[in-house]
């Protein structure tokens, strides 16, 4: 989302954006309403206790026409007559408050802020409690910040896109592949940002990047360029599903549209996703915001309308409130003029704004005087965040392999250990993209060198391991320790925004120098990958000699902590990874500019994500080992079917029109599915119970983590569909005990696929639940009550 370095600016709108931003007065409070100034006391938007509508249509009837279209942009320019000072819109905090974004400076009190691991990390412990109390932390130290002139409270996170591609440089930021895992991850982070006391808002998050957006720049297709082509199926059941929940669920204050366009519209001028889906369908109280100068890309770059005013129009017309960017604040004044817009059209794009900052409170007066206001430096990198971090760190820790039990290593026998590779002693890597100043850092190496004494050696310069030069002194170290910790992988200089990877294989020499040290080293060998990604590493996962594999993700600044954890058995891990690891031969089958999500083996398309690809896999969505057996099994009583129910025998036709095809199918035909928002969803019957037991069967405690999933009827490729995650739980057992966990299962969210025409249907037939090991079959059926 970082503005465009490689586009080079007009000179008239390099000048109004340094006016811009030098009439903003950057993160100093009051906004504006200083209960010193007795002008503005006068004013009724500044009266807490009226009608926040009429708060807002008050302020907006006192502005002209050419302050109304400087606060169209990110660096809104003060109105001094009325006493409000300027704002940076754009802040970041994507796993903690960054300063990715203008709006916030560190320094003054406050030196860093507390990095969270990364969220692909975060994503993989599938613990929402989790997110949400991230969020809450997060949104402190923003609050603290901003009541001591340091940030602002409108923050551009979180990124929920689905992890489509595992190429995708930016995969690392948000919460996988899987549509559902995003939109729970999305509510429950955006709860915690905002907080849940009605209207008020603590900060205000933002969902990005609406929408099909995940490709940054690959084989010479860059964002800017791109138009996603994307089937109403796969709109409606994997690419929107996150933002809907986030938006739905999470109530979230804004909405950011992407820069490329969607079956050849520039997301940020169609009106049929912002105000027919984002404001219309799911109802957003908020704000639609663009990213950094995708108004401009859409004239510029994309050529979609003839007049940079036009342009300007056509965003505004289509639901845009805000342009990160200068382009509507030097063009909608001519729009206006020459008809293409009337002064409304502004004035309902800064009601959605100028209300979401009343939200905040920012219109109230003094922050020390409000909600939130004694936030301040001491809860900035306190030590409950600081544990927090670490705690995060341990439940994303994913545990791929495990030869003969090689690990938990033990401190008695592992007296020595060797810790090897290029990322075996960093800091900055371990908290990924859009971070910001860290409290502190733990390394992989110091986190070692508490439980038994090191050996180091880097072996590679950096990631790229461009040379093997110091491989020697690897080995050399492998053959004295009683254990060796290969801390291997990746970083931003190989996936990153406006990075997509090449492919799949580590970069340089790694594989060479994990081969060489397993063969030497005198005690178990043992591989932790950082990446944001997944990595093709067959060849360890196939060499006897490599006893365990760890992906730690990007694992924040207590990374380090938490891997010696992990590696020592002090955590035992139960991570799930929340994106499948591919085999690098993948890549040659799925160009990333095909958003196809279902299979096509007529062109011998495979298909994307667990939920539609079946071909082989390194490592499967959802995998995960820990240091204890769990056993699952299901109640004796578990339903078995399902009635849904009918008024008429006419509605029963209209609903069973199979998609594919124009006339109604046969009244029994294995085609059927009904619409759900013509079924009775919130009927009792409609909904049922699964009690599973869960049994730690191993000698260690443990936290299983419970990963439900559906599978619709096979119904000739209608739906293309393996299965897909419907719920997931935390269980935690002490060794030997059991604990029964009721599932619920609700037929029109959790059975329900979407058809061709990205209409979402209940199939007739017999469905599966799958937990684990476990396949419990539900049938849906006809119910013959009310049907004349």
């Amino acid at each position: 989302m970082a503005r465009r370095s490689e586009t080079t600016l007009p000179a008239s709108l390099l000048l109004l954006s340094l006016l811009l931003l030098l009439s903003s007065v950057s993160g100093r409070a009051p906004f504006a309403c200083d209960p010193k100034n007795p002008a503005t006391r006068g004013y009724k938007f500044c009266r807490v206790r009226v009608p926040l509508h009429v708060r807002v249509r008050d302020l907006i009837g006192r502005l002209t026409l050419q302050e109304k279209i400087r606060l169209l942009v990110n660096n809104a320019a003060a109105v001094p007559r009325l006493g409000i000072q300027g704002y940076e819109w754009w802040s970041e905090a994507l796993h903690g408050v960054s300063n990715v974004g203008p709006g916030t400076k560190f320094g003054d009190g406050f030196l860093g802020a507390t990095m969270f691991p990364q969220v692909i990390t975060t994503a993989a412990s599938f613990n929402q409690s989790l997110w949400q109390q991230i969020g809450q932390v997060v949104s402190d130290e923003a609050r603290a910040m901003y009541n001591g002139g340091s940030a602002g409270l409108t923050f551009w996170s979180p990124n929920v896109n689905i992890f489509r591609d595992p190429r995708w440089g930016r995969g690392q930021e948000t919460p996988g592949e899987d549509p559902f895992l995003a939109g729970k991850y999305a509510a429950s982070y955006v709860k915690g940002l905002q907080g849940t006391s009605g209207n008020r808002l603590k900060v205000a998050a933002c969902c990005k990047h609406y929408t099909a957006y995940d490709l940054d720049n690959w084989n010479g297709v860059d964002r800017y360029h791109f138009n996603a082509k994307v089937s109403k199926q796969d709109l409606k059941d994997t690419y929107d599903v996150p933002f809907k929940s986030c938006v739905v669920e999470g109530n979230v204050a804004s909405v950011m549209c992407s820069y490329n366009q969607v079956n050849g519209k520039p997301t940020c001028a169609d009106p049929d996703l912002l105000k027919g889906t984002i404001r219309g369908q799911w109802r957003l109280n908020g704000y639609i915001v663009s990213d950094c100068d995708s108004v401009g890309v859409l004239y510029d770059n994309q050529h979609y309308t003839k007049t940079p005013e036009e342009a300007a129009a056509a965003t505004i017309k289509a639901g845009l409130d805000l342009d990160c960017g200068p382009f509507l604040a030097v063009h909608t004044e001519s729009a206006v003029k020459g008809g293409l817009l009337v002064e409304e059209d502004v004035n309902m794009a800064l009601a959605n704004t100028l209300t979401v900052q009343m939200r905040l409170g920012m219109f109230d007066g003094e922050p020390s005087a409000q909600p939130f206001g004694n936030l301040g430096p001491r809860d900035v990198c306190s030590a409950s965040n600081n544990q927090l971090a670490l705690d995060a760190a341990r439940q994303g820790m994913v545990l791929l392999q495990n030869r003969l039990g090689a690990l938990p290593l033990s401190v008695a026998r592992h007296r020595t250990i060797a810790v090897i590779g290029p990322n075996s002693d960093v800091t900055v890597t371990m908290i990924g993209n859009y971070a910001g100043v860290a409290c502190g850092y733990t390394t992989p190496l110091q986190g070692i060198a508490r439980y038994s004494r090191t050996l180091h050696e880097n072996a590679c310069a950096d990631v790229s391991c461009g040379s093997a030069q110091r491989f020697g002194a690897a080995e050399a170290i492998a053959r004295q320790a009683d254990a060796t910790v290969l801390v291997m992988g990746l970083d931003q200089s190989i996936e990153a925004e406006f990075r997509d990877r090449a492919g799949l294989l580590l970069p340089g020499h790694q594989q060479e120098l994990i081969s060489r040290v397993a063969r030497v080293s005198k005690g178990p060998t043992i591989l932790v990958l950082m990446s944001g990604s997944p990595i093709d590493v067959t060849f360890a996962k196939n060499d006897p000699r490599i006893s365990a594999i760890v992906w730690a993700g990007y694992p924040g600044q207590n990374g380090g902590t938490a891997i010696a954890d992990v590696i020592f058995g002090q955590t035992n891990p139960h991570g799930k990874l929340p994106m499948t690891w591919y085999p690098q031969d993948y890549l040659a089958k799925v160009p990333m500019t095909d958003m196809g999500m279902r299979p096509d083996p007529a062109r011998g398309y495979p298909g994307r994500t667990y939920r539609f690809y079946k071909g082989p896999v390194v490592f499967p969505f959802g995998f995960g080992l820990s240091y204890t057996k769990f056993a699952t099994s299901l109640s004796e009583l578990a339903p078995r079917k399902v009635n849904v129910p009918f008024s008429t025998l006419t509605t029963l036709q209209q609903n069973t029109t199979s998609s594919s095809s124009s006339s109604p199918p046969p009244l029994l035909g294995s085609s059927q599915a009904i619409r759900t928002i013509h079924s009775d969803c919130e009927s009792d019957a409609m909904s049922l119970d699964l009690d599973v037991d869960v049994h730690n069967a191993g000698g260690v405690d443990g936290t299983h983590t419970m990963l439900v999933f559906s599978s619709p009827p096979k119904q000739g490729g209608e739906w293309s569909m393996e299965k897909q995650l419907i719920g997931f739980e935390k269980v935690d057992l002490a060794a030997g005990s059991r604990k029964r966990v009721r599932v619920n299962v609700r037929v029109c969210k959790h059975l329900s696929v979407v058809d061709r025409n990205g209409i979402r249907r209940i199939p007739f037939g017999q469905h599966h639940v799958h937990i684990g090991e476990l396949k419990h079959p539900i049938s849906v059926q006809l119910s013959k009550l009310g049907v004349n």
